[in-house]
């Protein structure tokens, strides 16, 4: 089984990563002790983003980094915490206050190396490691949950980065204009029906991966 690891960066991408992680685990059958009681098999790698210990505990091939410790904290005591090891999250100690150019251009290149070495640790558990597999969402800013006034300026300078790296990007505008919801809060679990739908090919045995 080839193997891949996926990297979710920023808080804003982690709000809709834990439930996005609970719904893979309920389509693997997958316990939130990591135990998966239909697999008779020990050892072995099930799916291409899931290794299984000798044990039995099955753990995401992921890794979760933040610049301010809140949202990791959120991940330590999530109905799924016992599946990471403290190498998976990864953490600054300072938060960018709603600041793009500070989290872009100085605080987050100070966790650059320590961030790079965590990943390679990771790899180097791994036999047949395909690539990576990167994450990372913005907010484009509406007036009716905005929590910032920076929040526009933000949006447009990260939507430049992400021009010049991005592969894929999924823009998600319906809360209000297909769903008639007046307001939508802030977590939108809408949008986490799009990561595993977009790697279900490769999670899920077909002719996609095939070896």
């Amino acid at each position: 089984m080839r193997e891949h690891i996926s990297i979710h960066v920023g808080q804003a991408h982690g709000q809709i990563d834990n439930p996005c992680l609970e719904l893979c685990c309920l389509e693997h059958g997958i316990q939130p002790d990591g135990q998966m009681p239909s697999d008779k098999t020990t050892g072995g790698d099930d799916s291409f983003d899931i290794s299984e210990t000798g044990a039995g505990k099955h753990t995401p091939r992921a890794v979760f980094i933040d610049l301010e410790p809140t949202f990791i904290d959120k991940v330590h005591i999530a109905i799924y915490h016992q599946l990471f090891y403290p190498e998976q999250l990864i953490t600054g100690k300072e938060d960018i206050a709603n600041k793009y150019a500070q989290g872009h251009y100085t605080i987050g290149k100070e966790i650059i190396g320590f961030m790079l070495d965590q990943i390679l640790k990771l790899a180097n558990w791994y036999t047949s490691l395909q690539g990576f597999l990167v994450f990372h969402s913005f907010i484009y800013s509406v007036s009716q949950v905005s929590t910032a006034v920076v929040e526009p300026y933000n949006s447009i300078l990260t939507t430049h980065t992400t021009l010049q790296r991005s592969e894929c990007a999924f823009v998600v505008d319906i809360c209000h204009r297909n769903l008639n919801i007046e307001c939508s809060p802030y977590t939108n679990c809408l949008i986490l029906q799009i990561m595993p739908s977009i790697t279900a090919s490769l999670r899920v045995d077909g002719s996609l991966n095939a070896d």
